[in-house]
């Protein structure tokens, strides 16, 4: 529930609405997981909550640490579904990549997390629980300064719950983030960036990973829908506040679309969009038939763009040695979990 859903609910038992505000704090601020645990609501009304309102939080069933510090969590839902969460350590902070779906439907072939297929949309009670699980459960926790929403699923195939946990994630009396730690990461559904863009002000990361229709409808079947004129008009049209530059994520593949001449291409295809690129070395997972690319084909590749005047950062990849980097969650410790579980 939101804060004005949780007003309208005790609204109606009879009780003022700033004790939705007390509750919001306990839920967040403190990580209770009973209303008994809400010292500052009458004993009485802690039991008529109770009967009618319950707290849920994903599961931990699993963590796993990389040998660069990375941590992938893997979390149980309530119908036994399995999502995955990444923390990443920055120089002075913790990142939280969370996810929106358990799956995903929309089988980008560089990606481990399509291979599940889809399975359902998260509540928002479910993302939001992720993170409020990270920060009460892991010494990380309290360190957490940024999140993205890039694990499993597409953000915006979810839009409704999505969109409700990342203003529970942004309010003074959710988790309390800044709209401006927060980046949400899709595939290309060109009306809903559009959509969004109404909605709420945050970071947008498209994955872009390819300078034309032909190679990205091979990658990535979204392209089929909303090509590449109507995904960039869609962008164009994305409200990015003052020096914040929309972020274009490409995947270099070998072989695929990391030679000069789709790096001239892609500089082409860009141009007069206020953007930063991140360049990500494909991360191998088994049974895939790409490969990562050479660092010298990727330092080309990174030299034409900047000569070209972009802004191209070659992100580091963490936690590849435990399946948690980019495109590949929902990896081993998924697939054992889900063979013992009837879904």
């Amino acid at each position: 529930m939101s804060l004005e859903e949780i007003e309208a609910f005790i609204f109606r038992l009879g009780k003022e609405k700033y004790r939705a505000r007390q509750i919001m704090k306990w839920l967040y601020s403190c990580g209770v997981e009973s209303f008994e645990e809400m010292t500052t609501l009458s004993k009485r009304f802690r039991c008529e909550i109770n009967e009618r309102a319950r707290i849920t939080l994903p599961k931990i069933e699993k963590v796993q640490k990389s040998a660069d510090g990375t941590k992938k969590i893997l979390f149980r839902l309530e119908d036994d579904f399995f999502i995955e969460s990444v923390l990443i350590p920055g120089k002075n902070h913790w990142t939280a990549c969370i996810s929106t779906q358990a799956g995903c439907r929309m089988g980008c072939r560089f990606c481990l997390t399509a291979r599940q297929g889809f399975r359902r949309n998260l509540k928002p009670s479910e993302i939001t629980g992720q993170l409020t699980r990270l920060q009460f459960s892991q010494p990380e926790g309290p360190d957490i300064k940024s999140i993205v929403l890039m694990g499993m699923g597409e953000p915006l195939a979810n839009y409704k719950n999505t969109l409700k946990a990342i203003r529970i994630i942004t309010s003074d009396y959710g988790l309390g983030f800044s709209n401006r730690k927060i980046t949400l990461s899709t595939s290309g559904l060109a009306p809903m960036i559009k959509q969004l863009g109404k909605d709420i002000c945050i970071n947008l990361a498209v994955s872009l990973n390819a300078p034309d229709n032909s190679i990205r409808s091979q990658l990535m079947p979204v392209n089929w829908k909303y090509p590449l004129e109507v995904l960039l008009e869609s962008c164009r049209s994305y409200p990015m506040p003052g020096r914040r530059m929309l972020t274009f994520e490409y995947i270099l593949i070998d072989g695929v679309n990391a030679s000069p001449a789709h790096a001239e291409k892609l500089c082409r295809l860009l141009k007069g969009i206020r953007c930063k690129l991140n360049l990500i070395r494909f991360n191998e997972f088994p049974g895939s038939p790409f490969k990562s690319p050479s660092e010298e084909t990727v330092l080309a590749f990174q030299k034409i763009l900047v000569n070209h005047h972009y802004t191209a950062i070659i992100r580091a990849s963490r936690g590849r040695d435990i399946l948690a980097a980019c495109g590949q969650l929902s990896g081993k410790a998924l697939e054992e979990n889900i063979s013992k579980c009837s879904v």
